[in-house]
């Protein structure tokens, strides 16, 4: 049954202030995808803080027009789906790719878009290996710290050895004036 000009006119518009926010997109294409399985996948996207919509080629293509993701929704071919998020570009791309890899059978994934930026499969998959924003946030943290720490210990360590052997001394009666 063919869709009215109406409702495609409404999907596109709705696509479209979706994407509108969206930096980060990945397209897949699947078969055989069961419903308990597609409920699944929306579930593990949303958690991620992404969204998921099945899309008909031409109509994602008019709806990505003027956005940061427009690059990966023109010319696609086939059955095609779209999680995309205005967040953390990491997190889609691990739920998306734990998904996949468990689900082999029935999705795969044709690209991806980062700051509007295409990525290949192999780039997809690098990009879900690629730790968390907050532990990057951690890691350089620490080491702009690590410098601040270590001088302070090698300040602190005169005092505290000069301490201890004086503390030595007194205990075996080193100090002791000859009365």
């Amino acid at each position: 049954m063919a869709i009215s000009r109406g409702k495609k006119a409404e999907k596109v518009q709705l696509l479209a202030s979706e994407l509108e926010t969206s930096t980060t997109a990945i397209i897949g294409t699947f078969s055989k995808l069961t419903v308990a399985k597609d409920f699944e996948l929306r579930k593990v996207i949303r958690e991620a803080g992404g969204k998921y919509r099945v899309v008909k080629n031409k109509l994602a293509a008019i709806s990505g027009t003027g956005t940061q993701v427009e690059a990966a929704l023109k010319g696609l071919k086939g059955v095609n789906s779209v999680a995309f998020t205005a967040g953390d570009p990491v997190a889609l791309a691990k739920v998306v790719a734990k998904w996949a890899g468990e689900n082999a059978a029935e999705f795969h994934f044709k690209l991806g878009i980062v700051d509007g930026k295409l990525l290949s499969v192999d780039e997809v998959k690098a990009l879900a290996t690629m730790p968390a924003k907050e532990e990057l946030y951690a890691k350089l943290l620490f080491l702009i710290n690590a410098p601040a720490q270590r001088l302070v210990t090698v300040l602190n360590a005169t005092g505290r050895d000069l301490a201890v052997v004086i503390g030595q001394g007194v205990e075996k009666g080193k100090f002791a004036g000859a009365a």
